[in-house]
This record gives C-alpha cells, structure tokens and sequence, in this order.
C-alpha cells in the first residue's frame, strides 16, 4: 500500500533532523507547497561557527524551558531562512516538523505564512496557545 503524504514527509523531516548538530535535540523540519518540497532545515549552528557536537552547548537559563542552548538555531528558522536565502516564498506552505515547534519559532512559521503545521512529538509551551487560532496544527 502506498504511504500517505503526510507520512512520507514526515520521514523525510526525520532524515533531515539526522543533520542536526546539537546533541540536545535532533529536529528536521520540511516546508511542503503543493505537495513539492520547498525548503529543509535542521538545528545546528550558524553557517561557519563551531558545532555543539564539536564544542559542546552554549547553556544559558530560559525563564520558560529552564536551560537551553543558544548556539543552535531551529530547525523551523533554518528552513524559513533557507527558503529566503533562494528567494522561495514560504506563504501558503506547510510545515513538516519532527517536534512541535516553540513559541518563538511558531511565530515565525505564522509570520512566514505557513498555513499549517505537521509534527510528530509533543513539546509542551504553554505559550502557544496564545497562537493556535493563527495556525492549523495537528499531530501524526
């Protein structure tokens, strides 16, 4: 039986998440428009800084998620800033992402015009319900 497209890109935002180079968390995120792929990205750090996996995490407190790493950027602003970079339109898409998205980068999607959002785990911000009626979001 063929797998669904939800499914398929779903495994695909997974092989993405592989390229991740924070040891923390692994996460891909797929930008999908008419069912073509758009843009890719995962978390990892700025294009010619060191890696976490290299250097180790950059930790500081976060009032919400207690410690987080600030040298890596999201997967979700990777893609979004991708997608930029080549002059794609990200309006209308959806996103296919391995994790749910924080507040901060689920404003960008609904800043960046991304009509949906896919993910595969859960990621408790007690800040995105303030955000959801902006955004269709459903888990698979």
């Amino acid at each position: 039986m063929r797998e669904s497209i939800d499914s398929w890109f779903m495994r695909i935002a997974k092989l993405v998440a592989e390229r991740s180079t924070c040891n923390r968390k692994h996460v891909g995120t797929v930008l999908v428009k008419n069912r073509r792929i758009i843009s890719t990205g995962y978390n990892g750090s700025l294009p010619g800084d060191n890696h976490c996996e290299d250097v180790g995490c950059d930790i500081h407190q976060d009032p919400v998620h207690g410690e987080t790493c600030v040298r890596t950027t999201h997967s979700e602003k990777n893609a979004i800033n991708q997608a930029a970079y080549h002059g794609v339109s990200t309006n209308g898409c959806t996103a296919y992402v391995t994790c749910y998205p924080c507040y901060r980068c689920l404003q960008d999607l609904i800043v960046a015009g991304i009509k949906e959002v896919v993910f595969l785990e859960n990621y408790d911000d007690i800040r995105n319900k303030s955000l959801i009626h902006n955004i269709l979001i459903r888990k698979i």
